[in-house]
């Protein structure tokens, strides 16, 4: 099948009967094809295949200088002169269909002349050297760009590295990601000429991560064709089905969509604010979704009701006479205005319900909100202009102004990876999270965060890798574990520890959803391997913990670090490196034997620790240890309480009154309304431990408190 000639055919689910707006037509890139790129008659001195580019690239930019188009056409049209698409077409109509579909997305000019030059230098004996002499760094920059992207062996084995090559190059500057994008999709209208077999693995990485990195840079007008381009050549049979369900309903008598158009126009005219209002169709993809989640589909399921007004305000008025005078679908109202989507995406969104029963959905947004709503970061123009100067890192590399805060976090966990196909992996798992929800910090910042993001996320993307110190949290004023998922709107405060030596836990990975958060997590126990016999010595066992809350491996002397200013000086072995028992958490003046472990370090525990009979069991020698001076301890303590509001509140206040830093902190899930709570601490004297306990056990619902035995097993 090919995608050109299916995508041509595409009908119209509607049609608007509102005025129309000359000055701004609708971007509609499916009907662009050979013809487009004829060219009218010879005008000034453009030649005449670069007439419909100029006319495009004028309605956005109407004092464009066409000059550097007409130079970058001369060159590019007489250095491909001879080569020959496989479609059969001369190489030049590749390029100018590229730069065409760039120039009705409102791309300056700079990008429009890197488009027509962007496979001159892979493919022709023109240099860079030259691009850069006769059109400017600037275009030899994104000409360089796009073509290390053209090298992208798009087979399994390579795609890992050449990926995060491909990211490298769109965080320097993402107008070379809208070349690419741009190229992909004049490529997917004409790949009905390849085989069956090369049109689906090209069709699945365009999937893959082709159409996230244009939903991520707002490029819905690139998005949503190469969606439905990829749709035909994967699923054929499906396609056909929506492109029957699609003409069938623009056969009917009745339009839902019309009619609420029609009221929608009448409100807005009595209440004066001035509005366009349009339909927007769905395209195929968004048809089939609808149809598989709803099933029978209806008249209103085919588009959307957008109304474009001129000014912020205007958005929230028109959402006001909507609810007012019409029936509101409340649980449907969302504002991407007030905080917008990850990708520049700004608009109003509510629905509306008729008397039949038939919901439609209303967006309202600005005139230059919905351009940035087609277009994405392509309708921003020249991130380095107005300002003369280019922002220059450290490095030397450019950093792009306009860059969406997404591709910055990718950029810096892409330098993290530990290899390339951890790297893929996880850049696969960020592409597919298509939904975003925003959390407030209580400094009132934000944080945008896949959907089901948790509080591991969140500890990560606000500070990344010293996120390793986090110990719990506070959502919406509650306290909460690491493992609890957030919902769009929660204000997340994060509890850090004052350990710097802090370390995360493995399990966090079962709970970290962002890439940012699993490399940051994976380098460090890369890094840092635990081997068992220390476990069974000294860490404690992480099998038996709530999920999602860090076990207290922090560095700290109870459970790791090799010099430990708590324990005594070893008896027999003066000198030595010593580091007390997690599993046991001994404090003075308890009763205690150590043994020796990896590396000569003696792990400290209580007598009485589970542990120690086991090994003595296993022919482990004791090394004989006692306290030294030093009066802070490090303890673990288990609290069992019956379940009430406030409860981890009262009880952390009370700790910390007795003056105890808690470390790491576990809450299990209730079991018959009773619940058990795990606390390690840091306290300033191990005097204050019977005080300490004492505190905890008056808080109302705690019956009882007591030293933690992690059961571990030994080597």
């Amino acid at each position: 099948m090919s995608a050109e000639a299916t995508n041509s055919a595409t009908p119209s689910p509607v049609t608007d009967t509102a005025p129309r707006r000359k000055a701004r037509p609708r971007i509609d890139l499916r009907r662009l094809g050979r013809a487009a790129l004829l060219g009218p008659a010879a005008r000034d001195r453009l030649p005449d295949a670069i007439g419909h580019v100029a006319e495009a690239h004028r309605a956005h930019y109407p004092d464009a200088d066409l000059e550097a188009l007409r130079r970058a056409y001369v060159l590019a049209e007489s250095s491909h002169r001879g080569q020959m698409r496989k479609s059969g077409e001369p190489y030049i109509t590749h390029p100018l269909a590229v730069t065409l579909i760039l120039a009705e997305l409102g791309a300056e000019t700079t990008t429009l002349t890197a488009s027509l030059l962007h496979d001159t230098v892979e493919d022709t004996e023109v240099t860079l050297d030259q691009v850069g002499s006769e059109f400017g760094a600037e275009v030899r920059y994104l000409v360089d760009g796009v073509t290390k992207l053209e090298k992208v062996d798009y087979g399994a084995a390579a795609e890992p590295e050449t990926f995060r090559k491909m990211l490298v190059a769109t965080g320097s500057d993402v107008r070379v990601m809208s070349i690419k994008l741009a190229d992909r999709l004049h490529n997917m209208r004409t790949l009905g000429v390849m085989r069956p077999e090369k049109q689906a693995r090209i069709a699945k990485v365009t999937r893959d991560v082709l159409i996230p990195l244009a939903e991520r840079l707002g490029v819905q007008a690139l998005k949503t064709e190469l969606e439905d381009l990829v749709f035909a050549i994967l699923h054929p049979e499906e396609y056909e089905h929506t492109r029957e369900l699609i003409a069938d309903n623009a056969s009917r008598a009745d339009d839902p969509l019309a009619d609420i158009s029609d009221e929608v126009r009448a409100v807005l005219r009595d209440s004066g604010i001035p509005a366009e209002v349009l339909i927007r169709p769905r395209h195929f993809v968004s048809v089939h979704r609808v149809a598989r989640k709803r099933g029978q589909l209806r008249g209103s399921d085919f588009g959307r009701v957008l109304v474009l007004v001129n000014e912020d305000a205007d958005c929230y008025g028109v959402l006001g006479e909507l609810h007012t005078c019409l029936t509101p679908v409340v649980s449907e109202f969302k504002d991407f205005i007030a905080v917008p989507k990850f990708n520049l995406y700004q608009s109003l969104h509510t629905a509306v319900a008729r008397a039949d029963g038939q919901v439609v959905e209303v967006l309202v947004r600005t005139h230059q909100m919905h351009k940035v709503a087609e277009a994405g970061v392509i309708a921003l123009g020249n991130p380095y202009a107005p300002p003369a100067e280019e922002q220059t890192a450290p490095d030397g590399e450019r950093a792009d102004p306009t860059r969406p805060g997404w591709l910055s976090r990718l950029l810096d966990w892409q330098e993290a990876a530990p290899d390339p196909d951890t790297f893929w992996s996880t850049l696969r798992e960020d592409l597919a999270q298509d939904r975003e929800i925003t959390v407030f910090r209580p400094d009132g910042g934000t944080l945008g965060l896949p959907e089901g993001a948790t509080c591991v996320d969140a500890a990560y993307a606000q500070y990344g890798e010293d996120a390793h110190a986090c110990i719990g949290a506070r959502v919406n004023g509650r306290l909460a574990t690491l493992s609890t998922v957030l919902t769009d709107g929660d204000t997340v405060q994060l509890l850090m520890g004052q350990d710097p030596a802090s370390e995360p836990s493995r399990e966090w990975l079962e709970h970290a959803h962002t890439a940012a958060a699993r490399i940051a997590i994976q380098r460090w126990l890369t890094a840092h391997p635990v081997s068992a016999e220390d476990e069974a010595a000294g860490h404690p066992s992480e099998s038996g913990r709530d999920t999602g809350v860090r076990p207290a491996r922090t560095g700290a002397p109870d459970i790791g670090a090799p010099d430990a200013p708590l324990a005594a000086p070893v008896v027999d072995r003066p000198g030595a490196s010593v580091r007390l028992a997690g599993c046991c958490t001994p404090v003075p003046p308890d009763e205690v034997t150590g043994f020796s472990v990896r590396g000569g370090v003696v792990t400290v525990h209580r007598v009485e620790c589970a542990a120690v009979a086991r090994m003595k069991n296993v022919g482990r020698a004791e090394v004989g240890v006692r306290w030294g001076d030093t009066t802070a301890c490090r303890v673990t303590l288990v609290a069992e309480s019956f379940g009430r509001p406030h409860l981890l509140a009262d009880l952390t206040e009370a700790m910390a009154l007795e003056g105890a830093e808690i470390v790491s902190a576990t809450v299990e899930p209730p079991t018959q309304q009773q619940v058990r709570h795990t606390y390690t601490l840091q306290l300033p004297d191990a005097a204050h431990l019977p005080a300490l306990m004492r505190a905890m056990r008056n808080v109302p619902g705690v019956y009882d408190v007591s030293r933690a035995q992690h059961h571990t097993t030994a080597s």
